[in-house]
């Protein structure tokens, strides 16, 4: 299963590190995962830059929530833009849309011409367009290098069909990109089911924090938020499976998911009641933490 590309989404140096150590070919460099992804810090840029030396896109995201932007936020992004390419961005990561569900043209005509040179990337804001066919010809007409998106599904693997779709329409003018929930467990479906040249991820694990002193009456952030001691990173062999792939056809991948998650039809369903306000790794927290207080038997 080679000759593609795996982008790895990273909020880290560490991760940045595992991520090129793992096999991935292009690093889309956030913050805020929990809210997303949004704009890192010129610092985060500089040393990860320092550390690896696969290309390094990074992401225009001023805030959380919705793609409608105002004239400030509009301003904020495009000094953001200045300054990452100063900082040695390879390629920008961003998007843009109207209060009507379209790609804002206008407004990223205006982030093109910042970048100049620098490729760009529209990234998932095209999952919340109202009729994607007439957005991918904008983001065409517009000059964007490439799009990820899950297929304007929750996850890449729900999202196959308009993916295929969407590669079909495109013929090369411009590259499609699935992300969304793909791991190395479904890789193999998705490549096979798009025939996509490139693939977005995050492969990240748990681990615990180093601290030996720990306030655990004290939380920051808001009350969906990551474990204060727990750390999300780039894993590399999850990295290393999803590049190197497993050239074994799995037909009971969907099997095997639900005897590793005999209640993942219970997540399912509450996920579905919540989609839309918590991000994935919350949810993921949230949910653990749920089905063991109201019965510990549930997760044995």
């Amino acid at each position: 299963m080679g000759g593609f590309l795996m982008e790895a989404c990273v909020d880290s140096v560490e991760s940045a590190v595992n991520a090129e150590r793992g096999g991935a070919g292009r690093l889309e460099l956030c913050s805020s995962l929990l809210e997303g992804g949004l704009t890192p810090s010129q610092g985060l840029l500089h040393v990860v830059k320092q550390c690896v030396k696969i290309p390094v896109y990074v992401m225009v995201r001023p805030r959380g929530g919705d793609f409608l932007y105002s004239d400030q936020e509009v301003e904020v992004m495009k000094k953001d833009i200045e300054l990452m390419k100063t900082h040695g961005a390879d390629g920008l990561v961003l998007g843009a849309l109207t209060e009507d569900g379209r790609v804002d043209a206008e407004r990223c005509m205006e982030f093109l011409a910042a970048a100049q040179h620098l490729p760009i990337t529209f990234h998932r804001a095209f999952d919340m367009v109202h009729d994607p066919v007439a957005a991918l010809e904008t983001l065409v007409s517009l000059g964007f290098q490439r799009l990820l998106t899950s297929g304007c599904e929750n996850s890449a693997l729900e999202g196959l069909p308009l993916i295929k779709q969407l590669i079909d329409q495109a013929k090369g003018r411009i590259a499609i990109m699935p992300g969304g929930g793909i791991t190395e467990r479904n890789l193999q479906r998705i490549l096979e089911g798009t025939g996509a040249q490139e693939f977005h991820c995050s492969a990240r694990s748990s681990r615990d924090s180093a601290m030996k002193f720990r306030n655990t009456c004290v939380t920051m952030g808001a009350s969906f938020s990551a474990p204060e001691y727990g750390l999300k990173v780039a894993d590399v062999s999850k990295e290393e499976k999803g590049t190197k792939g497993d050239e074994k056809k799995n037909k009971n991948d969907k099997k095997k998911e639900e005897k590793d998650h005999p209640n993942s039809w219970l997540i399912s369903t509450i996920y579905k009641t919540f989609k839309g306000v918590l991000f994935e790794s919350a949810f993921i927290n949230l949910m653990t933490d749920l089905l063991t207080f109201v019965s510990p038997q549930l997760l044995k």
